[in-house]
């Protein structure tokens, strides 16, 4: 039986019973690290029990729903990583050029079960449907890439960050522990199998047949070791200034950890427990663990419950009913996807966080607001502002593509937010301008900064 540190993680995805087989199978996909990963150290724990030596899968699609170039150097820079990683645990890692639904399919053949982590996209959910419907032996998905798992949090969608807070804070003494690390008694490493050299990313990089359209970045690179050093800085020369500066985009107080959170790159449990064990103030910490925790898992939540969370019909009523009602309202410019892609808008603060978004692979949590605000007042429709700002989100974001990029876009429609004064083209949803943004901080001095880049 699982040990108390996997009690609502796991879940057996389909009713096949143990067969014979040689080893034992961790389909990698979500989470994609080797420390603190309750998915591992269930399947380790599972391989011990069965006396087998655990292998992991890993398969590479060329077609991941916007995923392009940028996306996949990252993706590929982590699994270096972790492929050392695993080999200093005694466990090998194969990754193949198939989609996973069907690798991992054709590659447990000799399994005597699979175990999965979870994820909450369409693509993710449905890749584990379709392999729990075709496997004839066990599959176990271990969830681990939230801190207090999804439906003991809640059972339906939540409102706002307002509703889901204490049902969250209610469960952080439990679920807020590291996973114990354990021994492989039966290592791998010996066992034959045809893969990919993922020494090289640059040489499977080369052989994907991807969207090329944007490059990789060279100010975030992927792998658990790199987003150490991100939070280990954050930690040591931001933390105690993040509740006042968080939001000035002229500086550099965040924590830069949401692409390697995107990735399964890092626990966001080994984030928030160095965090709270920081030397901090307890306002800077409760601020951090606000974003991390609650606001992110409310997206996990929102996607995991609305099927439409990719288009505006996921927005509450009362958005939809006033932006419907708005919908002819006079726009002083309208714009085409074009034109917003290539940043050539009026407004130069808008450019600039465009342009800062296509340079570096991530925006500024306050730009990112004002940037699908204004999407959605310079064009015709809303549902059309709605898919242009989440075409651009994902394809430039590191972190876009996951719950937290279409619960932010959302949110610029009234998603997660409450009904303000009205006015034109926004109703009553929540509205921001150019002034807003200078009161808050000095706005040319951003335009500079992302002109430096």
């Amino acid at each position: 039986m699982p040990s108390q540190q996997y009690i609502n993680r796991y879940k057996k995805l389909n009713p096949a019973e143990i067969s014979d087989g040689e080893y034992l199978v961790y389909w990698m996909q979500a989470s994609q690290r080797v420390e603190q990963n309750h998915a591992l150290e269930f399947a380790i724990e599972w391989a011990n029990d069965l006396k087998a030596p655990l292998v992991v899968f890993f398969g590479i699609t060329d077609d991941y729903p916007d995923a392009n170039e940028r996306h996949y150097a990252f993706m590929l820079h982590g699994l270096k990583e972790v492929s050392r990683q695993l080999e200093k645990r005694g466990i090998q890692i194969i990754v193949r050029y198939e989609s996973p639904e069907k690798g991992i399919v054709a590659f447990v053949n000799n399994s005597q079960g699979v175990v999965t982590d979870r994820g909450y996209t369409k693509i993710q959910r449905s890749w584990r449907t379709e392999i729990s419907e075709t496997l004839d032996i066990p599959f176990y998905q271990v969830e681990t890439e939230v801190v207090v798992p999804i439906e003991v949090v809640s059972e339906k969608r939540e409102y706002a960050a307002r509703t889901i807070r204490p049902k969250i804070n209610k469960h952080l003494d439990t679920y807020m522990a590291a996973v114990e690390q354990r021994r492989l008694d039966n290592p791998s490493l010996s066992l034959k199998f045809e893969g990919l050299d993922i020494s090289d990313p640059e040489a499977i990089l080369g052989q994907l047949n991807i969207d090329r359209s944007v490059s990789p970045v060279n100010n975030y690179i992927g792998g658990y070791s790199e987003a150490i050093k991100h939070l280990d800085d954050f930690i040591k020369n931001k933390l105690s200034h993040y509740d006042v500066k968080r939001d000035d985009p002229t500086t550099n107080y965040l924590s830069n950890m949401s692409p390697y959170l995107q990735f399964g790159q890092i626990s966001p449990i080994e984030i928030a427990l160095k965090v709270q064990n920081a030397d901090a103030t307890d306002s800077a910490k409760k601020a951090y663990i606000e974003e991390l925790i609650v606001r992110r898992e409310l997206s996990m939540n929102f996607c995991y419950y609305d099927e439409n969370y990719d288009n505006l019909d996921c927005i509450p009523g009362w958005a939809r009913e006033t932006l419907d009602a708005h919908r002819q309202d006079p726009r002083q410019h309208v714009y085409s996807f074009e034109v917003f892609e290539n940043a050539e808008t009026h407004d130069p603060y808008w450019n600039a966080a465009q342009r800062e978004m296509m340079k570096t692979g991530k925006m500024h949590g306050y730009m990112r607001m004002y940037w699908g605000k204004k999407i959605l007042e310079w064009t015709a429709d809303p549902a059309e502002a709605f898919q242009i700002a989440l075409r651009l989100n994902n394809k430039y974001e590191l972190d876009g593509r996951n719950p937290n990029g279409y619960a932010g876009v959302a949110w610029c429609f009234g998603n997660h937010d409450r009904a303000w004064p009205e006015r034109e083209v926004f109703g009553k949803v929540r509205y921001m301008n150019a002034n807003g943004l200078k009161r808050k901080f000095d706005a040319d001095a951003y335009i500079d900064k992302v002109t430096k880049l």
